[in-house]
């Protein structure tokens, strides 16, 4: 007896109102936190608490369920007990200035460094011009000068006598020093020393040379006697500047005395700026100082004047003795929680930026600027994983950062060897750093399966669920979760049948009656756009009404596609019976989905068969148009064909199944159960009625399995029906196994309570065998023989006569006499 249609009860589950017990969300305590994630939840906070290596979270999940939303609402919660982490700082290497150091200080220690240099600098440069323009400084350094001017006086003095003794004089010439005889305190001419007798000539020339020799030796003392005096100057210079400089290095050397190497680094600025005095001695307005051009005079001229280097501790020579801040936690209250949305390489682990200038680039270390590894190091930082994959080279430098436990700020052509340009090679930091990557399953596993570094860099796996069980518990949980949402973001109240209806909407977008989707950003959607309409319609509160105005809203703009393709079917171009019977034809059913939206699509799915060897054809497999999950479908069928008729005799047929005016492929064994139906059809020569459609996939037994989108392929079948006209006699076969999937739209359910559209539920082939022929499926005797005047019976019967055709066809001879 063929099994009875479901009841208008079964095809859908309602909310109801009295659990849920409150009028608007108003009286509802809001949840502001994503629900049915305790496995997820659970994961967060054991990622978050281990402290050991590689014990980074990857949060598996698809969009939308929350996973970002209670990522960071957990981060936040732990961080806020942590301590904050300090400074980040570089500054110069005065031993090596293409390597900047790297300082740690406590929080907001380093603006405060950064204040107090720059103030340094200043103090600095007053007190050196201070005490170079100090009279007690001007007069050493004459007296320096004045004791070279009189040994040197002295020198010649007595070489001057010498040469009078011998009757010459010392004279100074473009050429340098030279000699001449003197008569009557007169330098005797060319031609009056050519008079003179040869043995006083040769006299004078044996006293000049000597003379000149005990003058070259005077010239080559005189360099010697210069580095001297360069030496005591410097000494002097050395012993005014520590007088100037070290009180004011001092003070920050006493208030920085517990950070050894920032005391480091103060020894180094002190040592630069005595070995660069030049550039605190700027010239005031007008010119420059008495003292300025001895200075400059004795560095060779690299003292600038007005216009040039110097002076001011913002000027461009001043820039090594900044201090370039590139993280301050001041304001951090506890570790910092850093969501990168742009994670490329250079955001990720900071760069080097470059000045162009005349045709070069130049940097150094107080354009080094920081990347989220920096911003979150110390506490916490949240990625989206494919994001990441697509930036280049971002990937592999998290990866790198984190497998050596240090930032190092390198760009992309330096690592790689692409450039050759010097750059800066800034000290490395410290990494103390849990990253949590947010992503889709599927990525998680590719990476799990084809990057051997991953599973050692995140240990963690916080898999987020897309569904929860709909108990009244979990119900009222998503009503106050909506709650939240109305008031955070402003909305009207909802009341109980509002929320009621985004609950029964919330099951049906999971697909199952039995349980509830997580989808928070489509729920969110849906609130914000029911709000809307209510506002359309003037009213205070949201309604029922609104909420599934909304729904239709959404659907209308997204359906376009399936107006077409249900239009194709109304206007007969493509082939759609609801009435009448076939032979080896059903009406099979497939469910499309577009982005977020999905909906059911009637197909026609024949049949043929011929004496063969006991093949089924895909013709979709044939044409690479059919998938490997369809094509096994298929060849199940083969299999169960065998074990049920041919367990005594040879299957001699040769069956083919195509889904007809399919011109994009086929996937999927939802429809195995229709292609059966119709090969069945087709052998016994027994017509199915086409005022039914049918899904579910079969095993090789016989019995009917669940399949997906058993919502959307009823209504695709019920709206042809609907506008070609409900006869009573419609419906469509659905596993018993999808009932609890059930959550119809309202007007199949009316069809089906006024007895206009019938939805069964079967178990076995048998039992849609008979609702659709009209004809008893048959049971086999304890011989295995069927019935007569049955499905089964029939179809035993038309394989034994092509069974016997074929032996009679392979005889010696029968060839011949066909």
């Amino acid at each position: 007896m063929p099994l009875s249609p479901l009841s208008p009860e079964r095809l859908y589950t309602w909310c109801d109102l009295e659990q849920l017990g409150f009028e608007t969300t108003d009286d509802l305590e809001a949840i502001e936190e994503p629900i049915g994630q305790a496995r997820a939840a659970e994961a967060l906070r054991f990622g978050i608490g281990m402290s050991r290596s590689g014990y980074n979270i990857f949060a598996l999940g698809e969009q939308g369920v929350g996973k970002h939303a209670l990522v960071r609402k957990m981060l936040e919660a732990r961080a806020q007990h942590e301590e904050v982490p300090p400074d980040l700082c570089y500054v110069n290497n005065f031993e090596d200035a293409h390597k900047p150091l790297m300082l740690t200080m406590p929080p907001g220690k380093g603006k405060e460094l950064e204040r107090d240099m720059k103030a340094v600098i200043e103090n600095v440069r007053r007190s050196l011009r201070a005490a170079f323009e100090n009279e007690d400084y001007q007069n050493r350094r004459r007296a320096i000068n004045l004791e070279f001017q009189e040994k040197q006086q002295r020198r010649f003095e007595a070489l001057q006598k010498k040469a009078q003794e011998a009757g010459l004089t010392l004279m100074r010439t473009p050429a340098g020093l030279s000699f001449a005889p003197v008569r009557n305190e007169e330098v005797l001419s060319p031609e009056a020393y050519e008079k003179l007798p040869p043995e006083e000539r040769r006299t004078i020339e044996d006293n000049i040379r000597l003379l000149q020799q005990e003058a070259g030796k005077i010239l080559q003392q005189t360099p010697q006697w210069q580095r001297e005096i360069d030496e005591r100057q410097q000494e002097l210079d050395r012993e005014v500047s520590q007088f100037a400089v070290g009180p004011v290095i001092q003070w920050l050397t006493t208030k920085y005395a517990q950070h050894a190497k920032v005391i480091e680094y103060l020894q180094g600025v002190e040592k630069d700026i005595n070995e660069n005095l030049t550039l605190f001695l700027q010239p005031p307005e007008g010119g420059q100082e008495p003292i300025q051009k001895l200075m400059q005079q004795r560095l060779g001229g690299q003292f600038s004047g007005p216009g040039g280097p110097g002076g001011d501790a913002d000027a461009p020579a001043m820039r090594k003795y900044r201090v370039n801040v590139i993280v301050e936690n001041a304001a951090t209250r506890g570790a910092p929680v850093v969501n990168e949305e742009n994670p490329s390489y250079e955001n990720l682990a900071g760069r080097v930026e470059h000045l162009a200038h005349m045709g070069a680039l130049l940097t150094d270390f107080t354009m080094i600027r920081a990347g989220a590894v920096h911003k979150a190091n110390g506490g916490y930082l949240i990625l989206d994983a494919l994001k990441v994959l697509q930036m280049p080279f971002g990937w592999e430098g998290l990866k790198r950062a984190v497998r050596s436990g240090k930032i190092k700020i390198e760009s992309i052509g330096q690592m790689y060897g692409l450039i050759a340009t010097v750059s800066l090679e800034p000290e490395p930091i410290p990494l103390r750093l849990k990253i949590v990557v947010t992503g889709r399953p599927l990525l998680y596993y590719l990476l799990r399966q084809h990057d051997p570094e991953f599973g050692e860099l995140f240990k963690v796996a916080a898999d987020f669920t897309d569904r929860m069980d709909r108990s009244p518990e979990n119900q009222q949980a998503l009503a106050r979760v909506i709650a939240g949402v109305v008031r955070r973001e402003g909305l009207r109240p909802f009341d109980c049948g509002a929320v009621a209806r985004v609950i029964e909407h919330s099951s049906r977008s999971a697909g199952d009656a039995e349980k509830l989707s997580v989808y928070m950003q489509r729920i969110g959607d849906l609130l914000r756009e029911s709000d809307y309409f209510a506002s359309e319609n003037a009213s205070q509160v949201v309604r029922s009404a609104d909420v599934q105005k909304a729904i239709d809203a959404w659907i209308y703009r997204s359906d376009q596609y399936r107006e077409r393709l249900q239009e194709q079917i109304e206007r007969g171009i493509l082939f759609v019976d609801t009435q009448g019977a076939k032979v080896g034809q059903i009406n099979g059913l497939a469910v499309l989905q577009l982005g977020d939206f999905m909906f059911g699509r009637p197909s026609r799915i024949t049949a043929r068969i011929a004496l063969g060897k006991g093949e089924v054809l895909d013709i979709e497999r044939e044409v690479a148009m059919g998938g490997p999950i369809h094509s096994k479908g298929v060849l199940i069928l083969a299999g169960y064909l065998g074990a049920r008729y041919a367990w005594d005799q040879p299957l001699s047929l040769s069956a083919s199944l195509v889904f007809e005016q399919s011109y994009s492929g086929v996937e999927g064994d939802s429809a195995s159960s229709a292609e059966l139906y119709a090969l069945l059809s087709a052998i016994a020569d027994l017509p199915i009625s086409q005022s039914y459609a049918v899904t579910g996939s079969v095993n090789q037994f016989g019995q009917v399995q669940p399949i997906g989108g058993v919502n959307e392929k009823i209504e695709g079948f019920f709206d042809i029906c609907k506008v070609r006209g409900l006869t009573g006699a419609q419906g469509v076969l659905i596993p018993a196994a999808n009932v609890q999937h059930l959550m119809l739209r309202r007007d199949v359910i009316d069809a089906v309570k006024e007895e206009r559209f019938r939805i069964h539920a079967v178990s076995t082939i048998d039992e849609g065998i008979e609702i659709l022929t009209g004809v008893p499926a048959g049971e086999p005797d304890a011989d295995g023989h069927f019935p007569e005047n049955t499905v089964n019976g029939m179809v035993y019967r038309r394989l034994t006569e092509m069974a016997r055709r074929r032996l009679d066809f392979m005889k010696p001879g029968a060839r011949e006499e066909a």
